[in-house]
Formats: C-alpha cells, sequence, structure tokens
C-alpha cells in the first residue's frame, strides 16, 4: 500500500519495522528509559520528574472538574487567554496586536508550525531554511509538496544568518523562509543585523516568512528581537509559539499563531478542519501560567548552570568541541574529530546509558554534531553525571 502513499510518507520509517533512533518516532524511547537511560535527546523540560508549578496544577484540576471539561471552546481559541497573550505579546516581543484578531490558538507549536506554512505552499514551491534546523521544518514542506532548500550557517560566523547565501538560493519557485529563532539545535539567538538583512530580503524577493519562536524565553542577556516586529514584516510574517519550552508545559499541548488580520482570517476559516480545538482545561492551566510567571526564574537559573557545566565538562574532552549554548536548554557537540555521529549516539547508550540526537537530522551542517538535551531532570546533579558518562565513555572512544 505505500506505493498509494505521498513520496514524503511512503519514505518515512516509524519502527514498525526498522529500528528508529530518532527520539520523537515510535516508542524506542520509552524503551530506553526502562533501561535505565538518561533520555538527553527529547526536548521536554525536566522529563520525566514532577515540574507543573502549583498554582498552575491546581488550576488544571479545577479546570478538569468544571462543567466545561469535556467540551470544545472556539477553534480559535479561548478569549480570556488571547487577551492575556496579547499584553505578552506587547511586553515581551515588541507586537501590538488585537487579540480577537491577530492570534489564534493552536494543539501545541508542532501542530501550528505545519498550519502557519500550509496556506502558502503550492507544490514544487521552494523554501529556504538556514540548516542546521529543526527536522520538522523540512518534512512539513516535504508532505505538503514543496521543496525544502537548506541554507548552511557556519561556526565560524556564529551560525548567523548569512544574506547573500540565502540570496544566491532564491529562484523564481521560492515563496517562503524559514526560520527557528533561536535557533534548534545551534542555540543561536539571531542578532538585529542578521534580522534585519532578512527583513530586507522578504521584502525585496516578497516573501512570506515563518518563525518559530519555541526557545525565546531563556536566551541569558542576548537581545531576542521578534522579526514580526520589524517594520514591515508583521503583514508577511506568522510567528510560531509555544508553552511546551520556555514554561514546561509540553504535555498540555498548547500553542499559539500570531499574524495579520489578512493572513489570520483564511487560518479562522480552516482551523477546524485541519488543527481542531484546543484542550479547554489546558487553555485554562496555560492562562494561569500567564498570570503568574515567576516560577520561570528557577528553569533560568537551571539552564544557566547546565549550560556553563556542559560547556566546561565536554571541552575537557580531546576531539569534541562546543560554544557555550546561547538560548535554551540545547547544547550543539562538535564530535565529527572522533567519528561518524551516528556511531557516537549508538555508543553512547550502551557505554554511557545516555541518548542523544545525531545532528545529521537537523541538515547540512549537522552531520557530525550531537544535540544534547541539558532541561532534562528537575536535579541538576543528575544532569551533571550524565554528562560525566559521556565525557568517561567518549575519553575510552576508539580514534579513527
Amino acid at each position: 500500500m505505500k506505493e498509494k502513499m505521498i513520496p514524503a510518507f511512503a519514505k518515512a520509517e516509524g519502527g514498525l519495522f526498522t529500528a528508529v533512533e530518532k527520539a520523537d518516532v515510535g516508542d524506542c524511547y520509552q524503551e530506553m528509559e526502562k533501561q535505565g537511560v538518561a533520555l538527553m535527546g527529547w526536548a521536554d523540560p525536566f522529563m520525566p520528574d514532577h515540574s507543573m508549578p502549583a498554582h498552575v496544577e491546581q488550576a488544571y484540576v479545577d479546570a478538569l472538574r468544571d462543567r466545561s471539561a469535556p467540551h470544545y471552546t472556539a477553534p480559535i481559541g479561548s478569549a480570556a487567554l488571547k487577551e492575556r497573550l496579547a499584553e505578552k505579546l506587547a511586553r515581551f516581543n515588541g507586537l501590538q496586536v488585537d487579540p480577537q484578531r491577530n492570534i489564534l490558538i493552536t494543539p501545541g507549536s508542532d501542530s501550528g508550525l505545519y498550519f502557519a506554512i500550509l496556506p502558502f505552499i503550492h507544490p514544487g514551491d521552494e523554501v529556504l531554511i538556514p540548516a542546521p534546523s529543526y527536522p520538522n521544518n523540512f518534512l512539513d514542506v516535504e508532505i505538503m509538496g514543496g521543496v525544502p532548500v537548506p541554507v548552511e550557517l557556519h561556526r565560524d560566523t556564529g551560525y548567523q544568518l548569512e544574506i547573500s547565501a540565502l540570496e544566491e538560493k532564491i529562484s523564481s519557485k521560492t515563496r517562503m523562509i524559514l526560520l527557528t529563532h533561536p535557533n534548534n539545535p545551534t542555540t543561536t539567538v539571531y542578532d538585529r543585523a542578521s534580522l534585519e538583512g532578512l527583513r530586507d530580503l522578504c521584502v525585496k524577493h516578497d516573501l512570506i516568512l515563518v518563525c518559530d519562536q519555541a526557545f525565546e524565553d531563556y536566551t541569558f542577556g542576548a537581545e531576542l528581537i521578534t522579526p514580526a516586529a520589524l517594520n514591515g514584516m508583521f503583514d508577511r510574517t506568522v510567528t510560531v509559539f509555544s508553552f511546551s519550552k520556555g514554561m514546561g508545559l509540553s504535555g498540555l499541548r498548547v500553542g499559539y499563531l500570531v499574524c495579520c488580520d489578512r493572513i489570520m482570517d483564511a487560518m479562522f476559516a480552516n482551523a477546524v478542519g485541519v488543527i481542531g480545538a484546543t484542550s479547554t482545561p489546558a487553555q485554562k492551566a496555560v492562562l494561569a501560567a500567564l498570570e503568574q510567571p515567576e516560577f520561570m526564574a528557577e528553569f533560568d537559573r537551571a539552564y544557566d548552570f547546565r549550560r556553563h557545566k556542559a560547556y566546561e565538562i565536554l571541552n575537557s574532552i580531546p576531539g569534541v568541541s562546543c560554544d557555550l549554548p546561547a538560548s535554551g536548554f540545547l547544547c550543539w557537540v562538535n564530535v565529527s574529530a572522533l567519528g561518524p555521529s551516528a556511531d557516537i549516539v549508538a555508543y553512547l547508550v550502551k557505554k554511557a546509558k545516555v541518548a542523544v540526537n545525531d545532528g545529521a537530522n537537523y541538515g547540512p551542517g549537522g552531520q557530525g554534531h550531537l544535540r544534547i538535551v541539558l532541561g532534562v531532570y528537575r536535579d541538576d546533579q543528575r544532569v551533571v553525571d550524565a554528562l560525566e558518562r559521556i565525557r568517561a565513555a567518549l575519553l575510552e572512544y576508539p580514534r579513527q
């Protein structure tokens, strides 16, 4: 039956017939956890430990007991939640929006990302993707019949955008630029020069920008610029936001899209047919988180401590190097001097009892790298212990 599928589905493997090592495919990661493997390849904050703040948990319990719990909200989202989000967008992102015309609540940011891209892609359309980048950026475009066009970023320029390289890849078929900002996996926070250059390029070539800002909350002093807030960009940008990374509420599955009302009108019309309504109790829980976000300070402290420890431990391994992570709770590690990254990922599972991501899955520039999630576990020491096990194992890794 696979020959009847579209190419993006026909070539995909979900783990039923072959071994799949990707953390978000099948149940291989859950099986590893049962074997005592530290899951440092799943970007789910403090997993598997309890981490929901008490006031958010109480709001969620109250919402589950309310008579509205088993019923839909509007597919476009709770009006009360969108009112509060408009305040956050003005304060944090520099965006002045009408909460009832410019915000759409989605069942998580992955479905939001898909829905943000979907309206614009005709078969054969090309989408420029600065890479390494989040794998779903490539996959979503392929599912829609578009053509992902990676534009490789480079460590010697701090993984910042190279506008001339982007422009060289533009053709008559180019429809969109798809950006993850801050970048997943490199953690790069794109600076003003990069983003203003990107703005000028989008305007010059009349391109749509879809910007995924799931990792926006922790940038450790670096300026976080929302591209849609730059002059001339709001009308051509769809921005994807998440409660999963910054607030550690991955399991509630709530995200949101922000764009101009000309785009949003079509999204409102099609939301029920593509993504459906977001969980009613979950929307009430994230509203409570927005109203009292002070708990995020603890997350900030933990991630800041862990990025410095990872930088210290991993750079002490001959043949291994990484930059100090610039945002969030990821670490992008160059192991190319040791050998193929896929081999090292498999070796670390067996030797160190730690599962990390193969950088090859993140597109050009990813081969020879590991993505390590530092945001797992509530206890900092468990993360440090896992990093030390990685160090000990790689010190014994057979050199090429």
